[in-house]
């Protein structure tokens, strides 16, 4: 499988995530992967059982998505991959990386705010700068971006108010970034999935686990699969006029 260009996802290096499964699907598509995750080691071990089972080119490495010094770090380490030869150019970002806040509100501090914040909110802002240019230079590139049914809903079962609020903020940031850069030749889109199927909901109760699933209009929660594919859909040649679009995959759970 020939790859001609590398999706960068950070977050991937958990199992049964939603970061792996769309690292995998982007492989499969015949995009080159790099992972970028907290945990480094795990992130070049996921990189390279993506790439060697589909025949695509990968790179892992750490990255603290909330430390800007980290953050440049792991672009000037991209980035000479893709001088050496060993990675295409980049042309794709999925900003995945991200942490819940499951405390009630006034038992929250302000420094979990500042974490929750951090992490989700500027840790987007930090790695979408540290890898916009060289798609605005090839004149092609996508960014999407992972914001959360809890930012329309106004919070659930594991993500309370400051997840709430860090996630909101991503979905004003993809707005305001691709109307800046409509017209560049690369789309900035978010996705806002209801509950998954992920390791985050390890250890939760059966009666929690029918809880949720009866707030579903379909029934279910949503696989990875199912949340990898409108990744891969919004970063794909024939997403090239959706700009600013926030696609919704929920189950029926909010519907506008």
């Amino acid at each position: 499988m020939t790859t001609t260009r590398t999706a960068i996802v950070t977050g991937a290096a958990s199992d049964r995530g939603i970061g792996m499964a769309v690292a995998d699907r982007y492989a499969a598509d015949g995009w080159a992967v790099v992972i970028l995750d907290l945990d480094g080691e795990r992130a070049a071990q996921v990189a390279a059982e993506i790439g060697e089972r589909h025949g695509v080119a990968h790179f892992g490495a750490t990255v603290n998505v909330a430390d800007e010094a980290s953050v440049e770090a792991a672009r000037v380490a991209v980035a000479a991959e893709v001088e050496a030869g060993r990675l295409p150019v980049v042309g794709a970002l999925a900003n995945i990386a991200g942490i819940t806040s499951p405390v009630p509100f006034l038992e929250t501090d302000l420094a979990l705010w500042n974490k929750v914040m951090a992490v989700n909110a500027t840790g987007t802002y930090l790695v979408t700068k540290a890898f916009l240019p060289p798609m605005l230079e090839a004149g092609f590139g996508r960014i999407v971006n992972m914001s959360s049914v809890s930012a329309q809903r106004g919070g659930g079962v594991f993500g309370k108010v400051p997840y709430s609020a860090a996630k909101a903020a991503i979905l004003g940031f993809t707005k305001a970034l691709a109307r800046e850069i409509a017209d560049s030749g690369v789309t900035v889109n978010s996705v806002t999935p209801g509950a998954v199927d992920t390791n985050i909901r390890v250890g939760t109760t059966p009666e929690l686990e029918a809880r949720i699933a009866a707030d579903i209009p379909i029934g279910r929660t949503a696989s990875t699969d199912e949340i990898s594919a409108v990744f891969a859909f919004l970063s794909s040649e024939g997403a090239s006029y959706l700009q600013g679009t926030n696609i919704d995959i929920n189950g029926g759970s909010h519907m506008h």
